[in-house]
Protein backbone atom coordinates (compact mmCIF):
# COMPACT_ATOMS: atom_id res chain seq x y z
CA UNK A 1 0.00 0.00 0.00
CA UNK A 2 1.28 3.49 -0.84
CA UNK A 3 0.12 7.13 -0.90
CA UNK A 4 -2.15 6.45 2.07
CA UNK A 5 -4.16 9.40 3.45
CA UNK A 6 -7.30 9.94 5.51
CA UNK A 7 -9.93 12.66 5.33
CA UNK A 8 -11.72 13.02 8.67
CA UNK A 9 -13.12 15.83 10.80
CA UNK A 10 -11.85 13.91 13.84
CA UNK A 11 -8.35 12.63 14.63
CA UNK A 12 -7.60 9.03 13.64
CA UNK A 13 -5.24 6.85 15.67
CA UNK A 14 -3.82 3.56 14.41
CA UNK A 15 -3.29 0.54 16.66
CA UNK A 16 -2.84 -3.23 16.33
CA UNK A 17 -5.72 -5.50 17.27
CA UNK A 18 -5.38 -8.93 18.92
CA UNK A 19 -4.56 -10.55 15.55
CA UNK A 20 -2.02 -7.92 14.57
CA UNK A 21 -4.21 -6.06 12.08
CA UNK A 22 -3.51 -2.32 11.88
CA UNK A 23 -6.83 -0.62 12.62
CA UNK A 24 -7.82 3.04 12.60
CA UNK A 25 -9.62 4.30 15.71
CA UNK A 26 -11.84 7.36 16.14
CA UNK A 27 -13.52 8.41 19.39
CA UNK A 28 -16.31 10.97 18.96
CA UNK A 29 -18.21 12.59 21.81
CA UNK A 30 -21.05 15.01 21.10
CA UNK A 31 -20.60 15.02 17.30
CA UNK A 32 -21.14 18.41 15.72
CA UNK A 33 -22.80 17.02 12.58
CA UNK A 34 -25.55 14.54 11.73
CA UNK A 35 -23.07 12.28 9.94
CA UNK A 36 -19.46 11.32 10.50
CA UNK A 37 -17.59 10.87 7.23
CA UNK A 38 -14.22 9.14 7.02
CA UNK A 39 -12.46 8.63 3.69
CA UNK A 40 -9.28 6.64 3.12
CA UNK A 41 -7.28 6.99 -0.09
CA UNK A 42 -4.47 4.69 -1.18
CA UNK A 43 -2.81 2.98 -4.11
CA UNK A 44 -2.30 -0.75 -4.14
CA UNK A 45 -0.68 -3.06 -6.68
CA UNK A 46 -2.40 -6.45 -6.79
CA UNK A 47 -0.74 -9.64 -8.00
CA UNK A 48 -1.78 -13.22 -8.47
CA UNK A 49 -0.71 -15.57 -5.70
CA UNK A 50 0.48 -18.95 -6.94
CA UNK A 51 1.79 -21.91 -5.00
CA UNK A 52 3.35 -24.88 -6.78
CA UNK A 53 2.10 -27.55 -4.43
CA UNK A 54 3.98 -30.82 -4.20
CA UNK A 55 2.80 -32.89 -1.22
CA UNK A 56 6.09 -34.79 -1.20
CA UNK A 57 7.87 -31.58 -0.19
CA UNK A 58 6.02 -31.17 3.10
CA UNK A 59 5.63 -33.39 6.16
CA UNK A 60 3.44 -33.74 9.26
CA UNK A 61 3.72 -30.94 11.78
CA UNK A 62 5.85 -31.57 14.85
CA UNK A 63 4.53 -31.03 18.37
CA UNK A 64 6.77 -27.97 18.63
CA UNK A 65 5.25 -26.50 15.46
CA UNK A 66 1.71 -27.08 16.71
CA UNK A 67 2.62 -25.41 20.00
CA UNK A 68 4.08 -22.39 18.21
CA UNK A 69 0.99 -22.17 15.97
CA UNK A 70 -1.50 -22.88 18.76
CA UNK A 71 -3.60 -19.75 18.16
CA UNK A 72 -4.41 -21.06 14.67
CA UNK A 73 -5.77 -24.29 16.12
CA UNK A 74 -8.20 -22.68 18.55
CA UNK A 75 -11.95 -22.38 17.88
CA UNK A 76 -13.77 -19.05 18.02
CA UNK A 77 -17.36 -18.06 18.70
CA UNK A 78 -18.66 -19.33 15.35
CA UNK A 79 -15.81 -21.61 14.28
CA UNK A 80 -16.41 -24.55 16.57
CA UNK A 81 -14.46 -27.73 17.21
CA UNK A 82 -16.58 -30.31 19.04
CA UNK A 83 -16.93 -34.09 19.03
CA UNK A 84 -19.14 -34.00 15.93
CA UNK A 85 -16.57 -31.95 14.00
CA UNK A 86 -13.70 -34.13 15.19
CA UNK A 87 -15.55 -37.26 14.13
CA UNK A 88 -16.38 -35.83 10.72
CA UNK A 89 -12.81 -34.67 10.16
CA UNK A 90 -11.51 -38.14 11.00
CA UNK A 91 -14.06 -39.69 8.65
CA UNK A 92 -12.94 -37.42 5.80
CA UNK A 93 -9.18 -37.46 6.35
CA UNK A 94 -8.73 -40.96 7.70
CA UNK A 95 -5.11 -41.71 8.60
CA UNK A 96 -3.63 -39.12 6.23
CA UNK A 97 -0.83 -37.22 8.02
CA UNK A 98 0.40 -35.06 5.14
CA UNK A 99 -1.14 -31.60 5.75
CA UNK A 100 -1.51 -30.75 2.04
CA UNK A 101 -3.19 -34.05 1.21
CA UNK A 102 -5.38 -33.84 4.31
CA UNK A 103 -6.39 -30.25 3.54
CA UNK A 104 -7.24 -31.26 -0.04
CA UNK A 105 -9.53 -34.00 1.27
CA UNK A 106 -11.32 -31.45 3.47
CA UNK A 107 -11.49 -28.99 0.56
CA UNK A 108 -13.01 -31.59 -1.77
CA UNK A 109 -15.52 -32.71 0.86
CA UNK A 110 -16.63 -29.14 1.53
CA UNK A 111 -16.90 -28.46 -2.19
CA UNK A 112 -19.05 -31.57 -2.69
CA UNK A 113 -21.32 -31.14 0.33
CA UNK A 114 -21.98 -27.37 0.51
CA UNK A 115 -23.66 -25.07 -2.02
CA UNK A 116 -23.03 -21.32 -2.26
CA UNK A 117 -26.34 -19.66 -1.45
CA UNK A 118 -26.19 -17.21 -4.40
CA UNK A 119 -26.70 -20.15 -6.78
CA UNK A 120 -30.20 -20.77 -5.38
CA UNK A 121 -31.27 -17.58 -3.55
CA UNK A 122 -34.94 -18.57 -3.67
CA UNK A 123 -34.32 -21.41 -1.20
CA UNK A 124 -30.93 -20.74 0.41
CA UNK A 125 -29.42 -17.97 2.51
CA UNK A 126 -26.18 -17.20 4.35
CA UNK A 127 -25.84 -17.02 8.12
CA UNK A 128 -25.52 -13.65 9.81
CA UNK A 129 -22.06 -14.29 11.26
CA UNK A 130 -20.24 -16.98 9.29
CA UNK A 131 -20.96 -20.17 11.19
CA UNK A 132 -19.62 -23.71 11.16
CA UNK A 133 -22.82 -25.05 12.68
CA UNK A 134 -25.05 -23.19 10.20
CA UNK A 135 -23.04 -24.44 7.24
CA UNK A 136 -22.95 -28.01 8.50
CA UNK A 137 -26.68 -28.10 9.22
CA UNK A 138 -27.95 -26.33 6.08
CA UNK A 139 -25.19 -27.44 3.67
CA UNK A 140 -25.24 -23.88 2.30
CA UNK A 141 -23.99 -20.40 3.10
CA UNK A 142 -21.66 -17.66 1.94
CA UNK A 143 -17.87 -17.52 1.85
CA UNK A 144 -17.59 -17.13 5.62
CA UNK A 145 -19.88 -20.09 6.25
CA UNK A 146 -17.91 -22.29 3.82
CA UNK A 147 -14.60 -21.31 5.35
CA UNK A 148 -15.82 -21.52 8.94
CA UNK A 149 -16.70 -25.15 8.30
CA UNK A 150 -13.40 -25.82 6.53
CA UNK A 151 -11.50 -24.14 9.39
CA UNK A 152 -13.25 -26.25 11.99
CA UNK A 153 -12.51 -29.49 10.15
CA UNK A 154 -8.90 -28.50 9.50
CA UNK A 155 -8.24 -27.47 13.10
CA UNK A 156 -9.89 -30.67 14.33
CA UNK A 157 -7.33 -32.54 12.20
CA UNK A 158 -4.46 -30.50 13.66
CA UNK A 159 -3.91 -28.24 10.64
CA UNK A 160 -3.29 -24.58 11.65
CA UNK A 161 -5.78 -22.38 9.81
CA UNK A 162 -6.61 -18.69 9.60
CA UNK A 163 -9.30 -16.75 7.75
CA UNK A 164 -8.48 -13.68 5.67
CA UNK A 165 -11.08 -10.99 4.94
CA UNK A 166 -10.83 -8.71 1.96
CA UNK A 167 -12.56 -7.52 -1.18
CA UNK A 168 -12.69 -8.79 -4.73
CA UNK A 169 -11.94 -5.79 -6.94
CA UNK A 170 -13.99 -7.01 -9.87
CA UNK A 171 -13.49 -5.55 -13.36
CA UNK A 172 -17.26 -5.01 -13.60
CA UNK A 173 -17.17 -2.58 -10.65
CA UNK A 174 -14.13 -0.58 -11.77
CA UNK A 175 -15.01 3.07 -11.10
CA UNK A 176 -18.56 2.26 -9.97
CA UNK A 177 -19.63 4.06 -6.79
CA UNK A 178 -21.08 1.13 -4.87
CA UNK A 179 -19.96 -0.94 -1.92
CA UNK A 180 -18.01 -3.86 -3.37
CA UNK A 181 -18.80 -5.79 -0.18
CA UNK A 182 -16.29 -8.32 1.14
CA UNK A 183 -14.98 -11.80 0.54
CA UNK A 184 -12.96 -14.19 2.68
CA UNK A 185 -10.60 -17.07 2.05
CA UNK A 186 -8.41 -19.50 3.96
CA UNK A 187 -4.72 -19.93 4.65
CA UNK A 188 -3.55 -23.23 6.14
CA UNK A 189 -0.05 -24.07 7.32
CA UNK A 190 2.19 -26.81 5.91
CA UNK A 191 5.88 -27.24 6.81
CA UNK A 192 8.35 -26.16 4.10
CA UNK A 193 5.60 -24.08 2.47
CA UNK A 194 4.25 -21.86 5.23
CA UNK A 195 0.78 -20.41 4.71
CA UNK A 196 -1.08 -21.82 1.69
CA UNK A 197 -4.23 -20.08 0.39
CA UNK A 198 -7.45 -21.67 -0.78
CA UNK A 199 -10.96 -20.53 -1.66
CA UNK A 200 -13.42 -23.42 -1.67
CA UNK A 201 -16.42 -21.08 -1.88
CA UNK A 202 -15.42 -19.66 -5.29
CA UNK A 203 -14.36 -23.12 -6.42
CA UNK A 204 -17.98 -24.06 -5.72
CA UNK A 205 -19.38 -21.23 -7.86
CA UNK A 206 -17.08 -21.80 -10.82
CA UNK A 207 -16.70 -25.57 -10.54
CA UNK A 208 -20.27 -26.83 -10.00
CA UNK A 209 -23.03 -26.65 -12.57
CA UNK A 210 -26.18 -24.69 -11.73
CA UNK A 211 -28.79 -22.79 -13.78
CA UNK A 212 -28.24 -19.07 -14.30
CA UNK A 213 -31.56 -17.28 -13.71
CA UNK A 214 -32.96 -13.79 -13.28
CA UNK A 215 -32.94 -14.42 -9.51
CA UNK A 216 -29.27 -15.35 -9.19
CA UNK A 217 -27.52 -13.71 -12.15
CA UNK A 218 -26.46 -10.48 -10.41
CA UNK A 219 -25.64 -12.23 -7.13
CA UNK A 220 -23.38 -14.74 -8.87
CA UNK A 221 -21.61 -12.02 -10.85
CA UNK A 222 -21.01 -9.93 -7.72
CA UNK A 223 -19.65 -12.97 -5.89
CA UNK A 224 -16.95 -13.88 -8.39
CA UNK A 225 -13.50 -12.34 -8.75
CA UNK A 226 -13.26 -11.93 -12.49
CA UNK A 227 -16.84 -12.30 -13.70
CA UNK A 228 -18.91 -15.43 -14.20
CA UNK A 229 -18.72 -17.07 -17.62
CA UNK A 230 -20.20 -20.45 -16.83
CA UNK A 231 -18.86 -23.75 -15.56
CA UNK A 232 -15.06 -23.91 -15.29
CA UNK A 233 -13.88 -26.99 -13.38
CA UNK A 234 -10.25 -25.91 -13.72
CA UNK A 235 -11.01 -23.45 -10.93
CA UNK A 236 -11.36 -26.33 -8.47
CA UNK A 237 -7.67 -27.17 -8.67
CA UNK A 238 -6.69 -23.52 -9.12
CA UNK A 239 -8.31 -22.29 -5.91
CA UNK A 240 -6.46 -24.90 -3.87
CA UNK A 241 -3.15 -23.10 -3.45
CA UNK A 242 -3.73 -20.10 -5.73
CA UNK A 243 -5.60 -16.80 -5.62
CA UNK A 244 -6.49 -14.52 -8.54
CA UNK A 245 -5.07 -11.01 -8.85
CA UNK A 246 -8.29 -9.17 -7.98
CA UNK A 247 -8.00 -9.48 -4.19
CA UNK A 248 -7.27 -6.92 -1.53
CA UNK A 249 -6.89 -8.03 2.11
CA UNK A 250 -8.40 -6.04 4.98
CA UNK A 251 -7.79 -8.24 8.03
CA UNK A 252 -7.01 -11.70 9.38
CA UNK A 253 -8.70 -13.64 12.15
CA UNK A 254 -11.93 -13.95 14.13
CA UNK A 255 -12.97 -12.81 17.63
CA UNK A 256 -10.85 -9.69 17.46
CA UNK A 257 -10.11 -7.32 20.34
CA UNK A 258 -9.46 -3.74 19.30
CA UNK A 259 -7.14 -1.18 20.84
CA UNK A 260 -8.50 0.60 22.77
CA UNK A 261 -10.72 -2.41 23.58
CA UNK A 262 -14.35 -2.32 22.49
CA UNK A 263 -17.07 -2.82 25.10
CA UNK A 264 -19.52 -5.13 23.33
CA UNK A 265 -17.42 -8.28 23.24
CA UNK A 266 -15.07 -9.73 20.63
CA UNK A 267 -15.52 -8.56 17.04
CA UNK A 268 -16.54 -11.57 14.97
CA UNK A 269 -14.57 -10.37 11.95
CA UNK A 270 -13.27 -7.13 10.52
CA UNK A 271 -14.42 -7.40 6.93
CA UNK A 272 -15.43 -3.74 6.77
CA UNK A 273 -15.45 -1.65 9.94
CA UNK A 274 -16.71 -1.89 13.49
CA UNK A 275 -18.73 0.82 15.24
CA UNK A 276 -19.97 1.12 18.82
CA UNK A 277 -22.43 3.70 20.11
CA UNK A 278 -22.66 4.01 23.89
CA UNK A 279 -20.83 0.71 24.30
CA UNK A 280 -23.04 -1.32 21.96
CA UNK A 281 -22.32 -2.56 18.45
CA UNK A 282 -23.92 -0.27 15.85
CA UNK A 283 -24.71 -1.34 12.28
CA UNK A 284 -26.46 1.72 10.89
CA UNK A 285 -23.46 2.93 8.90
CA UNK A 286 -22.83 2.97 5.17
CA UNK A 287 -19.59 2.13 3.36
CA UNK A 288 -18.66 2.99 -0.20
CA UNK A 289 -15.68 1.21 -1.70
CA UNK A 290 -14.67 2.48 -5.12
CA UNK A 291 -11.55 1.74 -7.11
CA UNK A 292 -10.04 2.52 -10.45
CA UNK A 293 -7.56 0.38 -12.37
CA UNK A 294 -4.69 2.44 -13.76
CA UNK A 295 -1.55 1.93 -15.87
CA UNK A 296 -2.71 -1.45 -17.09
CA UNK A 297 -2.18 -2.92 -13.61
CA UNK A 298 -4.58 -3.80 -10.83
CA UNK A 299 -4.25 -0.81 -8.49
Amino acid sequence: MKSFSVDSAYPVEYHRDSWGNRVGYIDVEQPNAATIDITEHFDQTLTERKTRLDPSKTRPLTDAERTALQRYLLPTSYVIVNDQIKGLAKQIVGDEQNPILAARKLYDWTLDHVTYWVEYPDRMKPSDFGSTDFCLQTKSGNCTDFHSLFSSLAMADGIPTRMVYGSLLKPTLDGVKVDASYHCWIEFYAPNYGWIPLDVSLANVYGKEFPLTDQNRTLVERTTATGYHGLDKSKIDYYFGNLDDRRFSWSTGRDLMMQPPQQDGPVNSLATLYVEVDGKRYTGWTRKLTYTQTSGKNE
